[in-house]
């Protein structure tokens, strides 16, 4: 049960600050965000340090330097994918892939849920698949590079997941400071080099901060529920992050809710009910 609400944590903080970071890009690059979250995520992380602990062994330096490098590369997959289009086929693929590849890792580890949790993972991935779609899911054929990119996308993620997992667990924090900082220079150098692509237009501050910090507690939160519990039920519990974002366009940007998306949204409590029962 604390893992399963240490998962629920995590996927209402990715879906947060993934809305934060959406508005902050509707102002400037996307890149701008990134220099200014960047940051903010790490000062966060840098921040629980001395609450949590840390302890900076070889195995986990090396375990938190792939989870970065996969999280720069799911940022860099994921924004090539859903500038291709079309969004509301491609953004489904991913969050399936980020969330099943997951549970096959725990499944190989030896996670063996119960009858419960056997009806409600598969359903959980369902709803994953309708709340990230968009109206039409389906009408617009991606191209072959896009679907390519899509499912690098949601396995980038999935690995950024599992690369922390296996991080040993009485390393504190170290994993997260390890992998932020690798992350934080990949995408810090990247928009240097790319500068003068980048417009004139200065990031929303407080918006791209917040995203950072909100992103850096759902990699805690799923750090400590993966620690707590079997990543087959934590992975697909955190990968339910869009119904957050979903909701959010709803109650601030007055964003219609579309059917699919409704079942989804009703897929998701009856799924999180039953991994409960687990």
């Amino acid at each position: 049960m604390i893992a399963l609400l240490l998962g629920l944590g995590s996927s209402l903080a990715y879906g947060c600050a993934d809305f934060l970071g959406g508005l902050g890009t509707r102002k400037a690059h996307v890149l701008r965000t990134v220099m200014v979250a960047a940051p903010a995520s790490l000062t966060f992380e840098l921040l629980v340090w001395p609450l949590l602990g840390a302890s900076f062994d070889p195995a986990v330096v090396g375990w938190g330097a792939a989870s970065g490098v996969a999280s720069a590369a799911a940022f860099a997959l994921l924004y090539k994918t859903l500038a291709i289009g079309p969004m509301n086929v491609l953004s489904p693929v991913t969050a399936l892939v980020s969330a099943a590849l997951p549970v096959a890792v725990g499944l190989g580890e030896g996670d063996r849920p119960g009858p419960a949790g056997l009806i409600g993972l598969p359903l959980a991935l369902a709803a994953v698949v309708l709340v990230s779609a968009g109206p039409g899911a389906g009408a617009a054929r991606p191209s072959r590079t896009a679907l390519t990119l899509a499912l690098g996308a949601g396995a980038a993620i999935a690995l950024q997941l599992v690369f922390l997992h296996q991080a040993p667990a009485g390393s504190g924090v170290a994993p997260l400071i390890v992998g932020r900082a690798v992350s934080s220079a990949v995408t810090l150098t990247t928009a240097g080099l790319l500068h003068r692509r980048l417009g004139p237009e200065k990031p929303a501050y407080a918006m791209a901060a917040g995203a950072g910090v909100l992103d850096s507690l759902a990699n805690l939160l799923f750090l400590l529920a993966a620690r707590s519990g079997d990543l087959t039920v934590v992975a697909v519990i955190t990968a339910l992050y869009p119904t957050a974002t979903v909701l959010l366009a709803r109650g601030v940007l007055a964003e219609r809710i579309h059917r699919g998306q409704l079942l989804g949204l009703g897929a998701a409590a009856v799924a999180v009910g039953l991994l409960a029962l687990n």
